[in-house]
C-alpha cells in the first residue's frame, strides 16, 4: 500500500467483489493496529470499542461515524451505550472484509482522533 488508507476513498463494491486475501490481511491490520478482526456467523469482521466519559460524548462520535459513513457511501454496525461506542466495518455484499472496511476503520481513527 503507497497510499495511507484513511487518504483514500471507497470504491463500489458489488456481490463477488474479492475479499481481502490472506496474504493481504496482515498489512491492513499493522495500518489500523487499534482494531481487532473478529468473525461472526462465518463472517470476518473489524471491530473497536472507543470509550468516552459519558453518553453524549459516545453519542456525538456515532454522530461522527454516521456523517463519514454517508460519505463514504459504506455503513457499520454502531453499538451505542454509555460511555462507549462499538464500530464493526464489513462488507455485507461480500460476507466479509474488503479493503473499503480497513479504508473506512482508518477513517474513523483519524475523525474521532480530531474530537
Amino acid at each position: 500500500m503507497s497510499a495511507e488508507l484513511n487518504q483514500l476513498q471507497c470504491e463500489a463494491c458489488r456481490a463477488g467483489a474479492p475479499q481481502v486475501s490472506d496474504e493481504e490481511l496482515p498489512e491492513l491490520l499493522r495500518q489500523i493496529p487499534d482494531w481487532q478482526p473478529i468473525v461472526v456467523d462465518g463472517v470476518m469482521q473489524l471491530q473497536r470499542v472507543y470509550t468516552f466519559r459519558n453518553f453524549k460524548q459516545a453519542w456525538a462520535a456515532s454522530n461522527k461515524v454516521a456523517e463519514l459513513a454517508e460519505q463514504e457511501g459504506h455503513h457499520p454496525a454502531l453499538l451505542l451505550e454509555w460511555g462507549k461506542l462499538t464500530i464493526t466495518w464489513w462488507t455485507h455484499a461480500i460476507g466479509g472484509l474488503h479493503k473499503n472496511d480497513f479504508i473506512c476503520a482508518a477513517k474513523t481513527d483519524a475523525v474521532l482522533s480530531a474530537q
